[in-house]
C-alpha cells in the first residue's frame, strides 16, 4: 500500500504542528506517532489473535481484559482535552506494560518511553489521521509505509546509510533463504524489523491452509493464521525464534512495536552495536537476514576483536559479523553495496575470499540502482550464502526491474518485475544448463572467480553479444553521394531561375 496524496498532505501538516508544538526532533515525532499507531493496531491485533485461537481451538485471554477503556475504539472520539489526559495517564502506561508485568524485551525498552505530545489539538488530529488510514490485517504494514514517508522527509535520511528496505525486496530475500519453524533468525542491524517480520510471516504461511491465504493488490499476503500449528509449544518456540539488534534506542522501540503488531508475542530486540567489543555472540543462529548500513563507519578502537577484516567500513564488517553469527550449515541473505563485489582493497578481497572459501556462496543478485530511491541511488546486490559448505560455482542474476519505476517517485508498475523469475530460477538453477552468459543468469565456476581476484560483479563475467552490422560497399555509398549532389545542383539551378523571373 502506498499512502494516498491526501494522507501525505495531512501528515505534512502534522509535521508542522509537531514542530510548532515543541517537538523539534523529527525522530521524536516519528516515535510519538509510532505509539499512536501501536495503540490503534493493538485492538485489531487482539481481535485477530482471538480468531486464530478459535480456529486452532486454543484458549485466548484478551490483552484488554480489565482494561477495556484502553481500546482505541473506546476513546478515539473523546473531546481533545479528555483524550490527552486519558491517553497520557491511562492508555500509554497500559501499552508500556502490555505483557502484564512480565520482564520482556518489549517492557524493558518501553520502560523509559515517554509520551510527549503536549497539545490536545495535536493529539486529536494525529488520532484522526491514523484512524483514517484504516490499518487492518489486510494492510497491516501501513505503519511501515508511514515510517517510510516520514523518514523520506528528514534531511538526514540515508546519511548514515539507514533507510527502510522495500517490502518486496525483503520478501524476495526471505523466499530465497526459506526459513522454517525450527530456525533461529537474527538481524544484527534490524531497523524497523522488516526482515524478522517477513521471516515470521513466511514461516506461518507455510503452515496456513492455502485456501485461507489471500494477497492484496501488491502481492502482500494476509490471513496467515498458521492453522496447521496446533501445538502451543510450537507457537512459543516460533515466537521466541526471532532476534534483532540496533544501536538506536528509538528504532529498537519502533521495531518492538512493529513485531508485536505483526503477531510475534515475545520479540527479542536489544539495543546493541553488533560490531562493537561489547557484542560477543557467535555460532548461534541458523538464519541471518539483513540490510546493514552502507555508509557507516565505526571507531577503530571499538571494533570487535573477532572481526578479522581490517577496515572501518561497516558494509564489510557486517558481512563478516553475519558469517560469525551463523552456525555451520546456517544460511544468510544480505544486501550489500556493489563496491563489496569488486572493491580492490585488501579488506574487500579478504571478505570475498571468506565467502567463497569458507562458505557456499550460492547467489549474487545485482539489483537496479533505483531500488533505494529516493533515499539513495547506490547500486546494490543480494548475497545468499551457507556457512561451512564448499563453493564450486556461483549463480549470478542481473535484476533489471523490481516492479516499480526506478526514479525518485518509485511508482507502482506491477510490484514484481523480475522477482518471480529470480525465485523460480534460483530454485531450479541446478536443473538448467546455465553456461550461456548472454542472458540474465548463469553459473561461474570458483576457479574462474579466483583467477579474477575473487571479483563477484555480474559484468565481469557477462558475455557481451555483438550484432553484426552490414555496411554498404564504398562504390554504392559514393553513388548515393553523387546522386545527392546532382539533386542539390538541380535545386540551385531552379532557385536561380525563379529569382530571375521575379
Amino acid at each position: 500500500m502506498r499512502l494516498a496524496p491526501e494522507l501525505k498532505s495531512k501528515i505534512d501538516a502534522l509535521w508542522d504542528k509537531f514542530w510548532s508544538g515543541g517537538l523539534s526532533n523529527p525522530l521524536s515525532s516519528i516515535e510519538q506517532m509510532s505509539y499512536l499507531i501501536f495503540m490503534n493496531r493493538l485492538e485489531d491485533m487482539d481481535v485477530a489473535e482471538e480468531k486464530k485461537a478459535q480456529a486452532t481451538k486454543q484458549p485466548y485471554i484478551s490483552i484488554f481484559e480489565g482494561h477495556e477503556n484502553c481500546r482505541w475504539s473506546s476513546w478515539k472520539y473523546y473531546p481533545a482535552e479528555k483524550m490527552l489526559i486519558h491517553v497520557r495517564d491511562v492508555v500509554f502506561p497500559f501499552i508500556k506494560n502490555v505483557h502484564n508485568g512480565e520482564k520482556t524485551a518489549f517492557s524493558k525498552h518501553m520502560k523509559d518511553a515517554v509520551f510527549i505530545i503536549p497539545k490536545p489539538s495535536l493529539l486529536q488530529e494525529a488520532v484522526s489521521i491514523i484512524d483514517d488510514l484504516k490499518i487492518t490485517a489486510q494492510n497491516r504494514d501501513t505503519q511501515g509505509d508511514i515510517y517510510e514517508y516520514l523518514l523520506s522527509q528528514l534531511q538526514t535520511a540515508g546519511k548514515n546509510g539507514q533507510f527502510r528496505t522495500p517490502r518486496h525486496i525483503i520478501r524476495m530475500i526471505v523466499e530465497l533463504v526459506d526459513p522454517d519453524i525450527n530456525d533461529r533468525v537474527c538481524d544484527p542491524a534490524c531497523g524497523t524489523a522488516g526482515f524478522l517480520i517477513n521471516a515470521y510471516e513466511h514461516i506461518v504461511r507455510k503452515y496456513t491452509s492455502p485456501e485461507i491465504v489471500k494477497e492484496d493488490d501488491e502481492g502482500e499476503p494476509y490471513g496467515l493464521i498458521g492453522d496447521k500449528i496446533t501445538d502451543k509449544k510450537a507457537w512459543d518456540l516460533l515466537w521466541n525464534s526471532f532476534f534483532g539488534y540496533d544501536f538506536d534506542s528509538t528504532m529498537v522501540r519502533i521495531s518492538l512495536m512493529n513485531m508485536v503488531l505483526h503477531g510475534i508475542a515475545t520479540p527479542n530486540i536489544k539495543l546493541m552495536d553488533t560490531l562493537s567489543k561489547r557484542y560477543n555472540e557467535e555460532d548461534k543462529y541458523t538464519v541471518v537476514l539483513a540490510n546493514p548500513p552502507f555508509k557507516g563507519s565505526i571507531d577503530k578502537s571499538d571494533i570487535n576483536d573477532h572481526l578479522t577484516v581490517k577496515t572501518t567500513k561497516t558494509e564489510l564488517l557486517f558481512v563478516e559479523r553475519m558469517f560469525n553469527l551463523l552456525q555451520i550449515g546456517g544460511k544468510c541473505g544480505v544486501i550489500v553495496p556493489s563496491g563489496v563485489l569488486f572493491g580492490g582493497s585488501n579488506a574487500h578481497k579478504k571478505l570475498r575470499k571468506l565467502l567463497l572459501e569458507k562458505c557456499q556462496l550460492e547467489a549474487v543478485i545485482s539489483l537496479p540502482s533505483g531500488v533505494f530511491k529516493p533515499y539513495a541511488g547506490v547500486s546494490t546486490a543480494v548475497l545468499i550464502f551457507t556457512k561451512g559448505d564448499k563453493t564450486e560455482r556461483v549463480w549470478f542474476y542481473d535484476m533489471e526491474a523490481d516492479g516499480y519505476s526506478l526514479n525518485d517517485k518509485r511508482e507502482f508498475i506491477d510490484g514484481k518485475g523480475d522477482i518471480p523469475d529470480i525465485i523460480e530460477r534460483y530454485r531450479k538453477r541446478y536443473e538448467e544448463n546455465l553456461t550461456d552468459r548472454k542472458g540474465k543468469c548463469f553459473f561461474v565456476p570458483i576457479a574462474e572467480i579466483r583467477e579474477n581476484g575473487y571479483d563477484l560483479s555480474f559484468q565481469r563475467y557477462k558475455e557481451i553479444q555483438y550484432e553484426e552490422v552490414q555496411y554498404e560497399k564504398p562504390e554504392v555509398i559514393m553513388g548515393k553521394i553523387e546522386e545527392l549532389e546532382d539533386k542539390i545542383k538541380a535545386n540551385i539551378t531552379e532557385l536561380k531561375r525563379m529569382l530571375k523571373q521575379t
